[in-house]
């Protein structure tokens, strides 16, 4: 089984690094492997609405556009599942989430039922650190992007620093019980 674990922050040490680790060991728990892939260490660019505005994402469902955006789509194929871990930035999510989600979404909502993430079943988290506003909003976000590529919500999961200490929790056990049913 085969995990990918998507976060979106610069801060490795703040509330959505803590939320990528809670996953990750959720997952290993389930004795399932997952590998995180942190989005602001790879050089992933803007959609460009190439050509009339789609380019070859819609009949070829690749990008055009040469990044780090190509390989990772190829491991998101492979992938059994799938988490979502951003920081909320003015109630939506990272910069970097938002550019490879766009992207994504262009390759892959085309496809309907024959897109490589129909029916996985993917996390999403949103992590407010600051003023702990605005999680509810990128989380709808999140479910509308899951919706497009047609995956599946397995949970949407909002925390702040407020909130942390159990929603740690909450988050390591969905991870874990998502782990579970893939395995069962």
């Amino acid at each position: 089984m085969n995990v990918i674990v998507l976060s979106s922050s610069p801060n490795r040490d703040g509330l959505t690094a803590a939320c990528a680790t809670a996953v990750l060991e959720g997952i290993r728990q389930a004795g399932a492997q997952a590998k995180e892939v942190r989005l602001n260490d790879l050089d992933i660019g803007l959609c460009q609405a190439c050509g009339n505005g789609w380019g070859t994402c819609l009949n070829e469902h690749e990008c055009q556009e040469e990044d780090d955006f190509q390989p990772l789509h190829a491991r998101i194929r492979e992938a059994d599942a799938l988490v979502l871990v951003t920081p909320v930035y003015w109630g939506d999510l990272s910069e970097s989430a938002k550019a490879f989600t766009d992207r994504l979404r262009r390759c892959e909502a085309p496809r309907r039922e024959e897109s490589a993430l129909f029916g996985k079943p993917v996390i999403a988290v949103a992590a407010a650190g600051g003023s702990g506003g605005g999680m509810i909003t990128c989380l709808l976000n999140m479910e509308r992007w899951i919706q497009h590529v047609r995956a599946r919500v397995f949970d949407l999961i909002p925390v702040n620093r407020w909130s942390r200490d159990y929603k740690l929790v909450a988050i390591r056990e969905a991870a874990r019980a998502m782990a579970e049913e893939l395995m069962s």
